[in-house]
């Protein structure tokens, strides 16, 4: 009885694949070098292939279905062993079960910044991220350029050409399409089909795969430009940056009214000796009018003046002081030249009025320069 029972065992008279898995593309029956009995019962399932390979060469290919192996339906076998007339012996055959399922839920990513060239902000790095199905469609091909011998191939063995390929196919199309960055979200789904289009093209023909689908779930900014983006987006929602800053501005005198010895209260006192009377000023572009005694503004260009600025008062000229990050004024020049000769204005001082082209230091300005001059030494004493 041992004996029939161990001869009973080299012979196959069911092959099937009860496929658990959930990323398994091809498995490999494990009982292959044994041999097959004549007439064995064959059972695909539906989500399933099955190749017959003899000798290293691939012969009969079975859909879903029940089969009783025989020369009717494995003709290419038949050719390939010679079985003319039907075959009764035994024989050996490798046969791999490949899985025409999707398998979801597969990654994809751009491992580094992508750069590009974007209308709003000129050259500008960009990550993207999401999610794709994977099938075999061709399991010959497959067979032969990806699994080879392999007992168990598993997606995850694929997924490192496949995130390659996707990467590479969403560089090129993400630079041809020339879409600004803020507008990419609304673009999410027609990216995501034309991306899917290249990448099929790429692995039909070449992998025996299909990619059912594939999504572009988020791009993403760098996060300096993400802050930028929601500074912008703040200013957006405040509205009249300039009635926000005098709203601020009365806050903060109050505040450094009721605490004299706070580092608020000192920062006002130039304008408590000016004795400023007027608006609270406005803010220029960018927020600063321009760092103390440095001459330019952000970027080394030269600060426009503020927009919305206030009509003058009659009776001449009259300026608006920068001072501790705050626009001031305006003030007359009688009182301008009062502050400097009390010390309570330097030369650095940036300073701007009606027909300037950009903030100035004081010193540099015509009608305040002579302010600065050292007076004249006393007159020599009358001889005797």
């Amino acid at each position: 009885m041992a004996l029939l029972d161990k001869l009973r065992g080299e012979l196959i008279d069911i092959i099937e694949w009860v496929d658990d898995s959930q990323h398994t593309l091809v498995f490999r029956f494990p009982r292959y070098q044994n041999e097959i009995k004549n007439g064995a019962q064959l059972i695909v399932r539906p989500g399933q292939s099955a190749i017959f390979v003899d000798q290293g060469q691939i012969a009969d290919v079975f859909e879903p279905g029940r089969y009783e192996l025989s020369t009717d339906n494995m003709p290419v076998l038949s050719t390939l062993r010679g079985w003319r007339y039907g075959f009764n012996s035994p024989f050996k055959c490798e046969v791999y079960f490949v899985s025409t399922r999707q398998i979801t839920d597969l990654k994809w990513g751009t491992p580094n910044p992508i750069m590009l060239r974007d209308a709003d902000f000129g050259p500008l790095r960009i990550r993207a991220f999401g999610t794709y199905a994977l099938r075999a469609i061709d399991p010959k091909t497959l067979l032969k350029e990806l699994v080879g011998t392999d007992s168990n191939f598993q997606a995850e063995e694929v997924g490192e050409l496949m995130r390659s390929i996707i990467v590479e196919a969403f560089t090129s199309m993400i630079g041809q399409a020339k879409i600004a960055a803020l507008d990419l979200a609304a673009n999410y789904r027609d990216l995501s089909e034309q991306l899917r289009a290249r990448v099929r093209e790429r692995i039909d023909d070449e992998y025996g795969l299909d990619v059912p689908a594939l999504f572009i779930v988020n791009v993403s900014l760098p996060p300096e430009v993400e802050k930028a983006l929601d500074a912008r987006s703040s200013m957006g929602v405040v509205g009249d940056v300039g009635r926000y800053q005098q709203f601020q501005m009365g806050n903060a005198i109050l505040a450094a009214a009721q605490n004299p010895g706070s580092g608020l209260g000192q920062g006002l006192a130039l304008g408590a000796g000016f004795a400023l009377a007027g608006g609270l000023g406005h803010l220029a572009p960018g927020g600063q009018p321009g760092a103390m005694g440095s001459g330019t503004g952000p970027g080394g260009a030269a600060m426009p003046p503020p927009p919305g600025m206030p009509p003058p008062p009659p009776g001449g000229p009259v300026f608006h002081v920068s001072q501790g990050g705050q626009v001031q004024g305006p003030f007359p020049l009688s009182q301008l030249a009062t502050a400097i000769a009390q010390g309570q204005l330097s030369a650095s001082t940036f300073v701007w009025a009606p027909g300037m082209a950009a903030w100035l230091p004081a010193g540099q300005v015509p009608a305040l320069a002579e302010f600065f001059q050292s007076p004249p030494p006393p007159p020599p004493p009358i001889a005797p």
